[in-house]
């Protein structure tokens, strides 16, 4: 079952708009929002706009000084705080003191995540992509739930990407036990994961107050792609052989400040109030995907599919369960 909504607005927003320019004059004072890798690339861009427009923001980082480097300097009120989205007893610690501290989560911005990295696995053994970024992100979002719950009107956003088109989950083999390890396979579930993760979440919680969405930032450099080579980046045509962007990802790419707003979009636009469980792309909800669409836009209808969510849902809380 496919949300009728998926299709553009449209928004009227220019896809290399900057985050804080998306944001305009909204007054976030007395909200808070979570920015899981809110330190790095886009969720640093992510947490400057919202720390800007008023918003008290927390930033649970596996590396604190790293953290405390990056944020040094912003505006606003930011927070740090110490979780490993890939260590579930960090996980649960973080989840557990955020809902003890009485507060409401009105904003929760799931953007940490690992690319196309070597075969590795969490200390629960799931595949370290489907572990990080899928798996880590669910059980910290539903221990939040009290205080997301307590905001109501929270908006969950879930980066996605348009790597999902490259792979459905492996229904039988998310962990790749019995199957061949790719990288890119991993990358591709785990990005369609984070997806029916925002549509399962949504149809489960709209009637808190929650509303979900997935969102593809766009092509942006940033540390994601530390586990790629320039050769292997340049047989992508991103780069050329001497590192430097290539002609047509200097052209399709967005830069940083603008990576974060299609998140900033989803968060924050009056455009989505009412709606949820749908997939945005440049600063707008994206299209449904039709054989004639381009390889890096509009979402696959195996991504937001209800029917897959719930089946990703059960899968999921039965991984979790196991470790």
């Amino acid at each position: 079952m496919l949300n009728p909504d998926q299709h553009k607005l449209p928004s009227g927003i220019d896809p290399h708009t900057p985050a804080q320019t998306v944001l305009g004059d909204a007054d976030l004072s007395g909200k808070t929002a979570i920015v899981t890798g809110g330190y790095s690339g886009n969720g640093l861009e992510t947490t400057h706009a919202l720390a800007s427009a008023g918003a008290r923001v927390l930033v649970p980082a596996r590396n604190i000084d790293k953290a405390k480097a990056a944020l040094t300097g912003l505006d606003g009120d930011i927070e740090i705080a110490t979780m490993d989205l890939a260590d579930l007893p960090s996980v649960q610690r973080f989840s557990n003191d955020v809902v003890q501290s009485g507060g409401a989560i009105d904003l929760l911005i799931n953007n940490a995540g690992i690319m196309a990295c070597p075969l590795s696995r969490t200390a629960a053994g799931w595949e370290s992509q489907f572990g990080t970024n899928h798996l880590g992100h669910m059980v910290m979002t539903q221990g939040l739930l009290p205080a997301l719950r307590k905001a109501n009107g929270a908006r969950v956003v879930c980066l996605s990407s348009t790597g999902h088109i490259v792979s459905d989950v492996h229904w039988d083999d998310p962990n790749f036990l019995s199957h061949d390890y790719d990288k890119w396979q991993a990358y591709g579930q785990s990005k369609t994961s984070n997806s029916l993760f925002a549509v399962g979440l949504d149809q489960r919680e709209k009637d808190n107050g929650i509303r979900a969405f997935a969102v593809h930032p766009g092509g942006i450099m940033t540390d994601l792609q530390r586990h790629l080579g320039n050769e292997e980046m340049t047989v992508l045509g991103w780069t050329n052989p001497d590192g430097t962007l290539s002609e047509r990802a200097a052209k399709s790419f967005k830069k940083p400040e603008a990576g974060a707003s299609t998140t900033i979009f989803a968060a924050t636009s009056k455009l989505l109030d009412g709606k949820g469980g749908l997939y945005c792309e440049d600063s707008d909800v994206a299209n449904l995907a039709t054989p004639e669409s381009p390889r890096y836009c509009d979402v696959r209808p195996y991504a937001i599919d209800a029917e897959a969510a719930d089946r990703l849902w059960a899968l999921s809380e039965a991984m979790i369960a196991e470790a």
